[in-house]
């Protein structure tokens, strides 16, 4: 194991930030390492859409399957490794986060659900299948290096990944529009811990810097999700934390600190609460395949 986590970028494949392939019948097995880096993260999202076929994937402790018409993606940061894949048609298509307009990174990196492959109908089939094909005819060098050209080859990107952001929030019911206040502030409260979950532990602060109250901010986290924010803020570090012990040789007492926590002792009981095991029990498991 390593020390840290491999993060791989698109600067090594593609100076433009984007990178577009399609897959016709593929079948990709444990001994096929071409898609596989091993356990890593990117720093871009990857857009999979499945026109036919089986894939499968680890992401964060979850095994991922998605089969005939479907689509799924990956956030930047999130854990995973190789795609096993059955037969698979489709396209897969990776872009750098600041390509994507706001409006459609808010509805993934903001959901308030799990994030999983959903089926879609043919007519979905064929708007997303259209669109993949025009963007991937227009990434030519010409076009890439042309600022009017990229303009274009952007507009087509925010075409295609703002169809993937409403088939999710329609699934989900949680498209943007029409939404009430108590959503939208879970939305920009999940955010917020996802970026700050290492230096912000507490309600309270999550609170102020939202600019309300803590009562009232537990109480439309518990009213919507379901789960207090507590929950969700010590979910966060859970999943960093099994990152980490899983995937490389840091010791307990380096991930506490990595987390935000100077007192290691406190981390390994806190990690024991969540997960029903100490820090170093759940590494053992882990080494030992259960």
């Amino acid at each position: 194991m390593k020390q840290t986590i491999p993060t791989y970028d698109l600067s090594g494949i593609t100076r433009h930030g984007i990178l577009i392939e399609r897959i016709e019948k593929r079948t990709i097995s444990t001994e096929d390492n071409l898609f596989d880096k091993g356990i890593h993260r990117d720093s871009h999202y990857i857009f999979t859409f499945l026109e036919s076929g089986k894939a499968k994937m680890m992401v964060d402790f979850k095994m991922i399957e998605a089969r005939d018409k479907a689509v799924f993606f990956l956030l930047p940061g999130q854990v995973h490794e190789g795609i096993l894949m059955e037969k698979v048609t489709g396209w897969f298509i990776a872009v750098k986060a600041d390509l994507l307009p706001d409006s459609v990174r808010s509805v993934f990196e903001e959901t308030i659900v799990d994030i999983r492959p959903i089926s879609i109908d043919k007519n979905w089939t064929e708007k997303l299948s259209t669109c993949a094909a025009i963007l991937q005819m227009s990434c030519t060098e010409e076009m890439l290096d042309s600022k009017e050209g990229f303009l274009v080859i952007r507009s087509l990107m925010n075409a295609f990944t703002g169809m993937y952001a409403m088939i999710f929030s329609g699934e989900n019911n949680s498209g943007v529009s029409g939404e009430n206040r108590a959503v939208q502030l879970v939305r920009k409260f999940r955010i917020l811990v996802r970026k700050e979950f290492k230096t912000m532990k507490s309600p309270s602060s999550y609170a102020e810097a939202l600019n309300i109250s803590r009562g009232y901010l537990t109480d439309v986290i518990r009213e919507v999700t379901g789960r207090s924010a507590q929950y969700w803020i010590h979910q966060e570090v859970l999943i960093e934390a099994k990152r980490l012990l899983s995937f490389t040789q840091l010791s307990v007492k380096e991930i506490s600190y990595d987390l935000g926590y100077s007192d290691h002792a406190y981390f390994s009981r806190l990690f024991s609460k969540i997960e029903g095991c100490p820090p170093s029990e759940f590494r053992n498991k882990k080494e030992n395949g259960e």
